[in-house]
């Protein structure tokens, strides 16, 4: 892809965001502060719609290509729209992500598959999605973040293994800048909402099945890594406590950072892009093509990122244990 066609793709995104604004505003789907959220100002929602338009629009500048996992894409972040602008139900939200994900399953073949890999796969995507979503909380994380991960994908295609088509993925990258142009800001432009962060969930999941089923290898998980901590631990806490861990909360290590330490959201927001993007160079370059490896490795993070978590925000946080208990360093 030349330099060209990605400033006029950027240019022409751009424009679509601006007109997404016009629409936001004029039928007032805005994100209301609350006593969870980590913003205090009114701003507009849904701003990562772009992510999923950028693709299904993809078709018409480039040609057919992933025709169902576009199909699949465009199902799921249309219930995310609508949960956006009124909540929906847990029942018909959940139907409409199976569809997508069947439709995904059907572009990577995954129903040729013996019946117990389905099912870890779809946990695997349900889960990751869910995660995404939950983690997108502050100015810049799901963007960031986002970025770190298709940039090191758009490396692997072009340097080590090609397993997608490269206009494709440089394309969702495209709606990522444009984006993270609005939302990595102190005063954020818009905010990225049910319908961004879970079609971009989407996407990455379908790039990253693409890679482990052209390559075997399971290591390229790890590319997931720094959100899977902060969202299995944060899950697992909240067990201990005795909550309800599909309530909305403020548990997460990052908002930990962000709300109680009152640190810059986007200075959160590049430490765990940058992190990830360590991991990520570890990853291709360090780590061989080894399901013992890959264990060692997530047992090894996760016990320095529990550790870490025990030093900063404290036991009786963590465990709820009475106000008496030790308190944090």
């Amino acid at each position: 892809m030349n330099i060209t066609l990605i400033i006029s793709i950027f240019i022409f995104l751009v424009l679509l965001e601006l007109l997404y604004f016009k629409v936001a505003d004029h039928f007032n789907i805005i994100d209301q502060p609350n006593h969870r959220s980590s913003h205090t100002k009114v701003t507009l929602r849904g701003g990562g719609i772009i992510f999923a338009i950028s693709l299904i629009l993809y078709p018409v500048y480039f040609g057919a290509i992933y025709q169902y996992f576009l199909i699949g894409l465009a199902t799921i972040s249309l219930i995310s729209f609508i949960d956006d602008i009124k909540p929906v139900t847990n029942r018909l939200r959940i139907v409409f992500h199976l569809v997508g994900v069947a439709c995904m399953f059907y572009q990577l073949g995954l129903f040729n598959l013996p019946f117990y890999w389905i099912i870890l796969a779809l946990i695997l995507v349900i889960g990751c999605i869910n995660a995404i979503n939950f983690m997108d909380g502050i100015n810049g994380i799901t963007g960031g973040y986002a970025l770190i991960i298709l940039i090191s994908l758009c490396y692997i295609n072009s340097y080590i293994i090609e397993f997608t088509a490269l206009h494709f993925l440089i394309t969702s990258i495209i709606s990522v800048v444009v984006f993270n142009f609005f939302n990595f800001r102190k005063r954020a432009k818009c905010f990225a909402g049910d319908v961004g962060s879970v079609s971009i969930a989407f996407i990455i999941m379908f790039f990253l099945l693409q890679l482990i089923i052209k390559t075997e290898n399971f290591n390229y998980l790890l590319l997931l890594l720094v959100y899977g901590l902060d969202a299995v631990t944060t899950i697992l806490f909240r067990l201990i406590r005795k909550e309800n861990i599909f309530d909305a909360h403020r548990s997460h290590f990052y908002q930990y950072w962000a709300n109680e330490k009152k640190k810059s959201h986007l200075l959160v927001s590049l430490i765990y892009s940058v992190v990830q993007l360590i991991m990520n160079v570890v990853i291709l370059y360090f780590m061989p093509q080894s399901i013992f490896f890959l264990i060692s490795f997530l047992v090894l993070s996760t016990v320095i990122f529990v550790g870490i978590r025990f030093l900063t925000e404290g036991p009786a946080k963590l465990l709820g244990l009475s106000q008496h208990a030790e308190s944090p360093l």
